[in-house]
């Protein structure tokens, strides 16, 4: 892990680099050509992608209602408990993002609304592979049933005994999903776009997943469907000071280093003690954990940066834009007033990234990337369209009808202007 002494501003830009994945050309044209098959091919194409990747050996794809039935048995009562508690905390959240309508009369006779209105269709892609995420089930789930989606659907892909791990199913039932289908990587996200036999077309698709994943979200948001945000590797900064106990500061960028080898980590302080120190706390905790390997990749390009002051730090922070943000400084809350741009962000010594990932009831669906800058994080906006009304009497045209005609005239738009010339004549009778 690389430590960086008051880096100079020009050299900022680079810092905020995020690593380029490898063989970033063949990755598209294999999704491109997993995408076509679906296409093409609808539910044999799912099954047949399912036994060269997972090993899995279907003969339909959708979970029965005995697999469901079998989860709520399968799992302990102590993850049950815990599962319901996140669940809901992650409710209580976003209920409370629902926004009544707006009305506003912004002319005499002229009243405009604007009403949310839920995705009626969406779909949810749940990576199986290193983890059994049921947490992101949670939190697609219950927003798009709180918003009032119609149709929930979810995929995720089987293990070799063509079983899904019985927690992502209890989430699932738990969330209100109905229909869970057995399909994972490209080809789930492809199946959704399109429409299969037995996997539904859908509106927008939500979830993470690796890279070959998130080309797929990538390709079919251009022709097909409506993605939650693009994405990349998982990351999270970390801004502390000499007050921030450095165990707690290194197991945060673990906890990070084991979401995947491309995962990034990065400290941002003014204390050279720390930035001393954190290597080698860092390797003694990562020495008592599994998934070594992983998290050693990580960090090759995980940094601790020393700089000034917290002015240089939070212009650094913002330059970067994580999608996770620690500050665990002495003035945290007024650190936090100057954050701009984040995903999530976790003020105090208390408030570990895992909080937000697990049971703290915010979203961990989250903008990578830098992409911070300009996307928010999965809420309940996110399953909703708002769609804008207007209805305008007699006197609201003859209250902005001169200024509708003098604007469409300048802007050479004659039909408009003649659409209310001919209502501005019919009142004048």
């Amino acid at each position: 892990m690389e430590t960086i002494k008051y880096p100079a501003k020009d050299s900022w830009d680079s810092l905020c680099r995020r690593a380029l994945a490898d063989k970033a050309a063949e990755v598209t044209a294999t999704v491109t050509d997993i995408i076509a098959e679906v296409e093409k091919r609808g539910d044999q194409a799912l099954i047949d992608y399912e036994k060269r990747f997972t090993g899995a050996s279907l003969s339909a794809l959708e979970v029965t209602a005995e697999e469901l039935d079998h989860a709520e048995t399968a799992i302990s009562d102590e993850l049950k408990t815990a599962i319901n508690q996140a669940a809901e905390n992650i409710e209580a959240f976003h209920k409370a993002q629902m926004m009544a309508p707006v009305e506003v009369e912004t002319s005499p006779g002229v009243r405009c609304l604007q009403r949310a209105v839920p995705i009626e269709r969406v779909g949810l892609y749940i990576p199986g592979g290193n983890s059994p995420l049921f947490s992101t089930v949670l939190m697609l789930a219950i927003p798009a049933r709180i918003a009032g989606c119609r149709e929930i659907i979810l995929c995720t892909p089987p293990g070799k005994d063509g079983s899904v791990h019985p927690a992502i199913l209890y989430a699932a039932r738990l969330a209100g999903v109905k229909h869970i289908f057995k399909t994972g990587g490209a080809q789930a996200i492809a199946a959704m776009s399109v429409g299969t036999g037995s996997v539904p077309k859908v509106d927008k698709i939500f979830g993470p997943g690796n890279r070959f994943v998130m080309e797929a979200k990538q390709q079919v948001s251009r022709s097909n469907v409506a993605i939650d945000m693009p994405a990349g590797p998982s990351e999270v900064l970390v801004i502390a000071d000499d007050t921030a106990d450095a165990e707690f500061v290194a197991a945060d960028f673990l906890s990070q280093a084991e979401h995947g080898p491309d995962s990034q980590s990065l400290l941002l302080t003014d204390s050279a003690r720390l930035a001393d120190i954190l290597p080698e706390v860092i390797d003694r905790l990562m020495s008592t954990l599994p998934r070594q390997d992983m998290m050693n990749r990580s960090l090759t390009h995980s940094r601790v940066i020393l700089l000034h002051d917290t002015d240089e730090i939070m212009a650094f922070s913002n330059m970067y834009s994580p999608e996770h943000l620690i500050i665990n400084h002495r003035q945290a809350d007024a650190l936090a007033e100057k954050v701009i741009n984040a995903g999530s962000v976790f003020i105090g010594p208390w408030s570990p990234e895992s909080a937000g990932d697990y049971a703290s009831g915010t979203n961990h669906t989250l903008p990578t990337s830098g992409y911070a800058r300009a996307y928010s994080g999965v809420n309940i906006d996110s399953f909703m369209k708002k769609i804008t009304f207007q209805r305008l009497t007699p006197q609201g045209i003859a209250s902005i009808g001169r200024t509708v005609e003098i604007m469409a005239e300048n802007e050479d738009l004659m039909a408009h202007k003649l659409a209310m010339t001919l209502r501005l004549n019919a009142i004048k009778k």
